[in-house]
This record gives C-alpha cells, structure tokens and sequence, in this order.
C-alpha cells in the first residue's frame, strides 16, 4: 500500500505534547481506546505516524508568517537599494558638474596665460624688429665709418708723399691723425654696440621661442581640456581607463605650474626691456657719433683750406721767379724742363703701383698670395724705375752743359712741382681720386723715347 505523503517543514519539528495533556477523546485515540477506537487489521495501514491537525496549522501558519516576512524583507531591500541608487546617482552628477566646472576654470586660466603670452610673443617679435632696424643703422655707420678711416688714411698717406720742404707736420696732418684716432674709436664703439644688439636679438629670440613652446603646450592642452569639457553620459567616444587613475611622477603642481609661466614672462619682459633701452642707446650713439665725426670733419676741411691758401701764395711767388729765370734760359733749358717734367710725370704711376704693393701687402692670412696682379705691379715698378733712371740719366748728361742754369731752374721748378704735389693732395685729400688720374704721358704730354 503506498504511503501516505508526510508534510516536511523546515521549522524545528513541534515537540511532542505527552499524552497525559491531550483532551480526552484524542487521548482515547491514540491508545486506541474509548467508543470510535477500532482495532484489527483493517486499520493496521492507516495507523502510520503523521503529523497532528495543530502541527499542520502551526506549519501554515509559520509557512505564511515567513513569507510575510521575507517579503517585508525584499520591499526594505528594494526602497534601500532605490535610495542608495538614487544617492549614488546624485553624487555621480554632482561630482561630474564638479569635475566639469573645474574644468571650466582650468581653461579660463589656459586662456588667459595664453593670452598673456601670445602678447609677450607679439611684443617681443615688434621689438626685435625694431632692433633689427638699429642693428642696420649701426652697420650702415660702421660701413661709413670704414669709409671715413679710408679716406683719413689715404689722405695720410698721400700726405707722406709730399716733397720737401712741404713734407712738414701741420695743422692739417694733426687733424687728421685726430680723425683717424676719432674715426677709430668709434668703430670700436660701434663694434661693441653692434654686438650688444646681436647677443640682444638672440636673447630675444631665445625668449620668444619659450614663450612660443608654452604658449604651443597651453593651445594643446586647452584643446585637451576643452574636449574633456564636452564629454557627457551621451558622449559616444569614451570608454573605461582603469590605468589613467594615478597621478604621473612629473606632473607639476598648480603653483609650479603658473609660476613657470609666470617666470617666462617676466624674463621675457626684462629682456624686452633691457632692448628698449639698448635701442635708446644706440640712437644716443648714433647721434653723437655722427656729430662728432661731421665736426672734426669740418675741422679737417678747414686746416686744410688754410694749408691751400698759404701753398697757392708760395706757389705763385715761386712762379713769378721761375718767369725771370725762363728769360735767361734757351733751348737747353727748355730740353732739360722737358726731361724734368717727365721724371715727375712717372711720380703718380710710381706712387700708384707702391701703393698698390703696399696696400695689398695687409692681405689677411692666405690672401697673401704672390698672384698674377703681384708680379705684374711690380714688373711694373720695375719697368717705371727703369725708365725713370733712363731719363735721369739723360737729365745728368744735359746738366753737365748747362749746370749753372740748371741748378737755379731746377730748384725754382722742384720748389713749384713740391707746390702743387702738396695742393694736389690737400685739396683731394684722399687716394680714391687715384682712379681718376689720366696716363702718365698723358698728363705730360711726352711721347716715350725710342730705345737706341
């Protein structure tokens, strides 16, 4: 016979209540006994253990109560589970509006450094280029001042080719070695200044290429931050960074971080300055430079016409003796000026190609090279020396006859050639007129002797 199904609970089982405290009739029951009570094998089957009608109900009962209870349980646990969401939601946005008004200060203080500095760059670049302009003022008064000390030397120079008795240290002589020693000083001035400006335009430049790569790392970091600005929960392109969540080893802090801009800036600023004032410097130079260069100028004019004034008066003294003499002179005489004066026409080609030799002799290091032009200078001196001595040789031989003449006209025409050698050099004052003067036969108007 199948057995009956046994309710099972997961309560303790209820304790078993003795007997003695049953009610009657179920006591009656359970021993078997009293009016309903039967006995025999027709009811051995239904007489198993099962539980009591008080136990099912306590079952129910608590099967019932436990379920209320785990219900109550999930209903608490959902309206905590709610608020907690609804908390971690709040607190989620909250910090992200956070986060993202600290973004927001962050790009104002990118925008305002990076102004800041992109005036700087501005600044910089306006006062470099005005610095440039008086670097190539400073050039040009160099390249004038080079010209200037050519002329003064030249004129020096020129000056050493006087004849006695003019070969004298004047009042112009000393002007012009003032000159020379002024013209000097200031291309040593300019020179300093020059490289003042130079050493300034690189510091500037150095300063604006800082200013450029900060202001370059702050455009980049804006755009960064700019685009971590506009991340929202809709956003599409972001995604998990479990590793991002560290703060790098090299990060700088918010104060070193402005203080480096901040640093930049003001040497940017003070090297800005420190050109200012040296562009002031060199206009101030500048000015007294030419000022004085145009005053020993004049000066230097002024001795030097005096100097005319008192050659031209001896010159013409000297002339009015000579047209005495030339009454007594014949045509010897008029041979032996001949000869005379085309001694003294081979004087400026002479003069030319010494100083050529001697100009060239100041080439700096490999430059001086025994070159074509060199051997042909001084073929060419070689070849002047030759004929001069052949005309001094024909000279002497023409004296040997008419020395008593020739020495008086000789000397009234020395004296009047040293005269106008000396105003020829005064009155031009420099050596760049070289280029100027005619052939040597030309200005004497002497056809060269043929060889015998």
């Amino acid at each position: 016979m199948e057995q009956p199904t046994v309710l099972m609970s997961k309560e303790p089982a209820p304790q078993t209540v003795p007997a003695s405290d049953l009610p009657a009739k179920v006591y009656e029951l359970a021993l078997n006994t009293g009016p309903d009570s039967s006995s025999g094998l027709a009811t051995a089957g239904f007489r198993t253990a099962k539980y009591l009608p008080f136990e099912w109900f306590q079952s129910n009962s608590n099967l019932c109560h436990r379920a209320s209870s785990g219900c109550q349980r999930a209903e608490n646990g959902r309206a905590e589970a709610k608020e907690l969401a609804d908390r971690a939601a709040a607190a989620a946005q909250r910090t992200q509006q956070a986060s993202t008004a600290s973004l927001g200060q962050r790009l104002q203080g990118l925008h305002f450094w990076k102004s800041e500095l992109q005036k700087e760059v501005e600044d910089l670049a306006a006062e470099s280029s005005l610095l440039a302009a008086q670097k190539l003022r400073l050039e040009r008064a160099l390249a004038a001042s080079e010209l200037a000390c050519a002329i003064a030397t030249d004129s020096l120079r020129a000056r050493e080719r006087r004849q006695p008795p003019d070969l004298v240290s004047d009042e112009v002589e000393r002007e012009l070695l003032k000159e020379a020693e002024l013209i000097r000083n200031v291309q040593e001035l300019l020179k300093r200044t020059l490289m003042q400006a130079v050493n300034q335009m690189r510091l500037n430049r150095d300063h604006k290429e800082a200013c450029e790569m900060d202001w370059s790392d702050k455009a980049e970091t804006y755009s960064i931050d700019d685009r971590c600005g506009r991340y929202s929960n809709q956003s599409t392109n972001t995604q998990f960074h479990p590793s991002s969540v560290k703060f790098e080893e090299s990060a700088s802090t918010p104060e070193t971080w402005a203080k480096f801009s901040r640093d930049s800036l003001h040497r940017a600023e003070r090297e800005r300055a420190a050109s200012a004032n040296l562009r002031a410097l060199v206009e101030s130079i500048l000015q007294d430079v030419s000022a004085d260069l145009r005053g020993q100028s004049a000066a230097v004019s002024q001795a030097s016409a005096r100097r005319c004034q008192e050659l031209d008066d001896a010159k013409h003294k000297l002339e009015q003796h000579l047209r005495r003499v030339l009454k007594e002179i014949g045509e010897k005489e008029a041979s032996i000026a001949a000869l005379k004066e085309a001694i003294k026409d081979k004087e400026a080609p002479m003069k030319v190609a010494q100083s050529r030799l001697y100009d060239r002799s100041f080439r700096p290091n490999v430059e001086l090279c025994r070159d074509e032009a060199q051997f042909r200078l001084i073929n060419e001196v070689e070849e002047l020396t030759e004929t001069t001595e052949a005309l001094k040789k024909k000279l002497l031989e023409s004296e040997e006859s008419l020395r008593n003449l020739e020495d008086s006209r000789m000397e009234l025409e020395k004296a009047i050639a040293v005269k106008a050698n000396s105003l020829c050099i005064d009155r031009h004052e420099c050596m760049a007129l070289r280029s100027h003067y005619p052939a040597a036969l030309g200005l004497a108007g002497y056809q060269a002797p043929a060889p015998p």
